[in-house]
């Protein structure tokens, strides 16, 4: 990262969470950018024959692909530690940790209702719902996702056993809008993205090789 005051400010990739009883929305930067992301796409395209399809149906698009996010993210409480800061000096990381963590977590308010709902004898009640995520990556590549998996590795430690260093490993299932409902705000906005993509491949494309001279 250059110090020059004309160098362009560098995006913070971040995880956006929208509450889904309050509608609050919160935001978990990632403290440096991962180095690499790696995205796994599987195309849903009808099989034929086995499938109950002919072989007309060999090519049928059923939807947007599904698409898994894997990124390293690296959370270091050095600087903060060197500068004396209150917060890391008594916890470490271990509020940004959490922050990540009750992605996967139920409110205790919700446990506290389920539980409550048991005890007076409630045979059937819906789970809570889970947090409404978007994983920014700029903002051409906003997209909701689904955390499917969470490995931390906690490499330091204070003398208070506080993680002061760690390296997370995120695993995102990308939310389409062949997996949402039609009024889920989720819909609009995969849609969104899906036009935005269009865009930029219109940019890619070489477009000078016409039809015709395509020899089959």
């Amino acid at each position: 990262m250059t110090s020059f005051p004309a160098s362009p400010r560098l995006a913070k990739a971040s995880i956006l969470c929208i509450d889904p009883t309050s509608q609050q929305i919160s935001s978990i930067k990632l403290q440096y950018n991962p180095e690499k992301i790696s995205r796994t796409i599987t195309p849903r395209i009808k099989g034929g024959g086995s499938e109950g399809g002919g072989r007309s149906e060999l090519m049928r698009i059923e939807g947007a692909p599904q698409e898994t996010i894997t990124l390293e993210v690296v959370i270091d409480a050095s600087d903060q530690l060197n500068q004396g800061d209150p917060g890391a000096c008594q916890m470490g990381i271990y509020p940004q940790l959490s922050a990540l963590e009750l992605l996967v977590y139920p409110s205790s308010a919700s446990v506290l209702m389920s539980t409550a709902l048991q005890a007076l004898g409630t045979l059937e009640f819906l789970p809570p719902l889970a947090p409404f995520t978007l994983f920014f990556w700029g903002p051409k590549r906003i997209v909701p996702v689904k955390l499917s998996s969470f490995t931390i590795n906690e490499t330091y430690h204070d003398a208070k056993l506080n993680p002061i260093s760690a390296e997370v490993t995120l695993s995102m299932q990308v939310l389409s809008y062949s997996d949402l409902p039609i009024l889920h705000p989720g819909f609009s906005m995969f849609l969104t993205h899906h036009i935005m993509k269009e865009s930029m491949a219109s940019r890619g494309r070489d477009w000078s090789v016409g039809p015709s001279s395509l020899m089959f």
